[in-house]
């Protein structure tokens, strides 16, 4: 039997553009009220505690020879648009006659996985060879659906005790110019080889190596197409003890596994930081010494004058001494930039360390997800703190708007952006779409958890702020800016500032794309660890000297400019997310394209956030110390 009549009430057909030009496969998306709802807080605590058990020791099923091994049919998709996936059962093949949903987790759901049983007999340590799985009559419209499945690559992807397997739908050939041949061919015969240790299941694949396609070709629209799928089952004893001890590769490669450390990278990363920091250094150690040697033997020449006398013949950086602590215009944002900026530093600095920790192992479906919501609900309190910290040293009084408007700078672009994302993978079918449980459940957490805690985090800044500590006074009256250089531009500071970070991470970051946007899996935590903290010391190197070069052009506008100018390497990562789209990646189509260009928007927003919050407070502390070091009484 297959999924018609009898599953028409769970999963539906749709005609439609899913993706390019060409029609394709909808369906309703499948909730489960209550199963993601009873099972967060035991996935809060799991992560809070860090307890990121390798499922090759613990957390699989214990066997005995006979028991049932249930096989949980998942998703299917085009392969090379992985954000664009749908429920296996919406194509014309096996199913029961009662869809029987597996109970999932937070993380399982946001990675798209709405696992189902199948009709697939496994039991432990017992072969199988060419068993009956269901015999089928298509009719040319269901026909139609699996040829446009398999031109359009269409990978299926199974579970068997928390291992997935992959596979294609069909077969596809072409050749020659003159006469063209078009070939389009249906797997229906299945080989799965699982490899056991003892009472446990290390490894599962399945293959069509020995197989022989069955054509969809010359088919009239009013015939019928019979087919029987079968499917068979080997067993196979190993060595190896845990999962995680398999070799990269031995898996059978359906994807890629092409990550490897990357020295080019590495190498180029380092030279960038050793020459920033090196400059930064010649900048504070040289002109920055002979500036203040200068300056003070000014002071004490003139220092039996009057106060007027104080500026007079002076230039550069000393000039302005009464208007570079002078607070900027809109003082309530560039808090919440701040204290949205330090979150995400934390937030990103948790992730990478839970990942070396062992926390995220690829076998565990969304456990990156979840650690994110997880994590991002906690440090809201950051946000809170520090936004309101320096909102009151800085004058500021009205609080609460501050606190609103730090809570809504990410959580209101980020939510305007996945309404879009998620419109349109519902009007698709997609199971990207979230349920409205888990839409609800996600909903609940930020109302209980991440605003309350910015809230008490903003009231703990308020009051522990003290009275801005600016070692130099500052005038009523605004003094005059000089016309500046075309090169000491904002547009040309964000353009060095952005550009220079960028370039530091910029081949580290095509691996990121690929395993975000593609189907390699990154295992490499420690030279992200690496990268990510030689991302923080250029930009913070970097705003210090262009701080620098501003001030000695006596422009004290500089708050602003140091949160621009390397803040614009989210732009660059944005812009370098376009570039890979069209050049590096075969994604296409609605759903995928809205879905990337949505979230590199907000990626770049949140590189933004995070830079310009280290370029802030870099430059505010080298500020501080040149001019603490300059007599001015």
């Amino acid at each position: 039997m297959f999924c018609g009549a009898a599953a028409a009430a769970a999963i539906r057909h749709r005609g439609g553009q899913p993706h390019g030009g060409s029609a394709a496969l909808r369906m309703t998306v499948l909730g489960h009220p209550g199963s993601w709802s009873c099972r967060w807080l035991p996935l809060l605590l799991l992560l809070l505690l860090g307890t990121g058990r390798d499922p090759g020791v613990e957390g699989v099923t214990h066997y005995k020879a006979g028991d049932p091994v249930i096989l949980y049919v998942n998703k299917v998709g085009p392969y090379h648009n992985p954000q664009e996936t749908y429920h296996y059962y919406q194509l014309p093949v096996c199913c029961p006659e009662k869809i029987r949903h597996k109970s999932l987790s937070l993380g399982e759901v946001l990675d798209g996985d709405r696992m189902a049983e199948s009709l697939y007999e496994i039991r432990f340590r017992e072969n199988v060879e060419k068993r009956i799985l269901c015999h089928m009559q298509l009719s040319s419209a269901q026909v139609e659906q699996l040829r446009q499945a398999i031109e359009e690559l269409y990978y299926f992807e199974f579970v068997v005790d928390d291992l997935p397997i992959r596979g294609f739908v069909g077969y596809m050939e072409e050749s020659g110019f003159l006469p063209h041949s078009h070939k389009i061919g249906l797997w229906t015969h299945l080989d799965f080889h699982l490899e056991f240790h003892g009472d446990r299941i290390i490894f599962a694949n399945v293959s069509v190596r020995d197989v022989k396609p069955h054509s969809l070709d010359g088919l009239r629209p009013d015939e019928f197409l019979g087919l029987t799928h079968t499917y068979s089952v080997r067993w196979s004893e190993t060595s190896v003890e845990r999962r995680s001890d398999r070799r990269r590769g031995d898996d059978g490669g359906f994807f890629p596994r092409t990550l490897e450390i990357h020295w080019l990278s590495i190498i180029n990363s380092m030279v960038l930081v050793f020459l920033l920091v090196g400059f930064v250094a010649v900048i504070l150690m040289r002109v920055l010494r002979n500036d203040l040697a200068r300056y003070n033997l000014d002071e004490e020449t003139t220092s039996g004058g009057s106060g007027d006398d104080f500026d007079q013949g002076d230039n550069g950086w000393k000039i302005i001494h009464t208007d570079v602590f002078r607070f900027p215009p809109y003082r309530g944002l560039l808090c919440a930039v701040l204290g949205v900026g330090a979150q995400f530093l934390a937030l990103g600095t948790g992730i990478i360390v839970m990942a070396l920790l062992g926390t995220f192992n690829v076998h565990r479906h969304g456990a990156i997800n979840s650690a994110a919501i997880l994590l991002y609900a906690l440090t809201c309190c950051i946000s809170g703190y520090v936004s309101s910290h320096f909102y009151r040293q800085i004058g500021g009084e009205r609080w609460v708007w501050n606190i609103i408007l730090t809570t809504s700078l990410f959580s209101v672009p980020f939510f305007l952006t996945w309404s879009v994302v998620n419109s349109v993978h519902w009007a698709n079918g997609s199971t990207q779409a979230l349920p409205a449980t888990t839409i609800l459940l996600l909903l609940t957490v930020w109302l209980l958890v991440g605003f309350p805690l910015t809230v008490i985090g903003g009231i703990f800044g308020k009051n522990n702020a003290s009275p801005f500590d600016a070692p130099c006074r500052t005038k009523n009256i605004a003094r005059e800016i000089p016309p500046q250089p075309w090169y000491k531009s904002t547009l040309i500071h964000m353009t060095v500032g952005g550009f220079l970070p960028f370039s530091a991470i910029s081949v580290e970051l095509y691996y990121i794309f690929a395993t975000v946007w593609g189907r390699e899996q990154y295992t490499l935590y420690g030279i992200l660890f690496f990268v990510f903290a030689i991302l923080l010391s250029v930009g913070a190197c970097i705003s210090i000297a262009l701080t620098y070069f501003q001030l000695s052009g006596e422009d004290y506008r500089w708050w602003w400019r140091s949160v621009l100018s390397v803040g614009s390497t989210g732009l660059f990562i944005f812009f370098y997310s376009v570039f890979y789209y069209a050049r590096r990646s075969n994604m296409s189509g609605v759903v995928q394209t809205v879905e990337f260009f949505g979230y590199s928007l907000l990626t770049g927003y949140v590189f933004f956030l995070m830079l310009g919050t280290i370029s802030f407070f870099s430059s505010l502390k080298f500020i501080r110390y040149i001019y603490v070091n300059l007599k001015m009484d």
